[in-house]
């Protein structure tokens, strides 16, 4: 039988400066995942409006499983700018519908037989989504794997709410300028990376902490484990859902049966392809 993954928060139009791209970091995860074996179900909202129903028209293309209740505000959209690298910057418009994810009685039965769920800080900055996602992580098995993506964008979090996720996560996934805000915050920024997020893992009794640093390679650590993994030299379209596509990898090869070792590799092969696609949700194929 298939593990069930659901990826739970935003979904919404990546306005590129040449076209839009479906994305939102949970149904990017949830995109990627599928396509390495798992049962996958993006978890969100949206409006009764056109970019509602090409979201819609898109995932059933995509054949991506979703569970996005219409509500009355709009579905949402960011700016995206990327700079010369590719490295985007984003507008990200408040207000939309997946501020408000209503928890109903279908996503409830979803939570309590889910394998794993990832989830990050973004849609929890309106009190309707963030109450959805506590109680779906109160619904999950015990042995779910609760994958905290972090995502910290523009203004849009807080330490007390980093604090109530790291508690309710057994693995936190962030990246190294994340971690740079967050060891602040913590108060000790003057530790070297390791330590860092050794000090998250054992603080917060955490299964994983995976870190990725760009260019700079990717880290898993588990208490008695660390894998690093250099970054593979590619040609940069975008990194827009490069970290996404990383965590489904990810965790739907662990889920699989394979090593923190073996989905570590496979994670850092198909980053590194979104990285030479535009936008995020793109099949992955290994050149031959």
């Amino acid at each position: 039988m298939k593990q069930l993954i659901v990826g739970l928060g935003e979904i919404l139009w990546d306005c590129l400066p040449e076209e839009k791209k479906l994305g939102g970091a949970p149904a990017n995860f949830a995109f990627h995942a599928r396509l390495f074996g798992a049962d996958s179900v993006a978890i969100s909202a949206i409006g009764n409006d056109e970019l509602g129903d090409e979201i819609l028209r898109e995932l059933n293309q995509k054949e991506l499983r979703y569970l996005l209740p219409q509500v009355e505000q709009e579905t949402g959209t960011v700016q995206v700018t990327l700079d010369g690298e590719g490295i985007p910057t984003y507008e990200i418009k408040t207000g939309v519908a997946w501020d408000n994810i209503p928890f109903t009685a279908e996503i409830k039965q979803l939570a309590e037989k889910c394998d794993c769920v990832c989830y990050g800080s973004l849609a929890q900055r309106s009190e309707v989504s963030r109450n959805t996602i506590k109680e779906f992580l109160k619904h999950t098995p015990e042995n779910c794997l609760k994958i905290f993506d972090i995502n910290l964008r523009q203004q849009f979090y807080t330490k007390e709410l980093i604090h109530d996720n790291l508690l309710a996560c057994n693995v936190l996934k962030i990246n190294d300028e994340e971690l740079e805000i967050v060891s602040e915050m913590y108060g000790f920024s003057g530790l070297s990376v390791e330590e860092k997020c050794r000090r998250l893992l054992e603080q917060y009794h955490l299964d994983m902490v995976i870190l990725t640093c760009g260019v700079n390679g990717s880290y898993v650590f588990a208490p008695s484990k660390k894998s690093f993994l250099e970054t593979p030299k590619v040609e940069v379209a975008d990194t827009v859902g490069a970290g996404d596509s990383f965590t489904g990898a990810f965790a739907a090869s662990l889920l699989a049966g394979k090593s923190i070792e073996e989905a570590h590799q496979l994670a850092v092969k198909v980053s590194a392809f979104i990285c030479t696609q535009k936008g995020a949700m793109h099949e992955y194929y290994e050149e031959k």
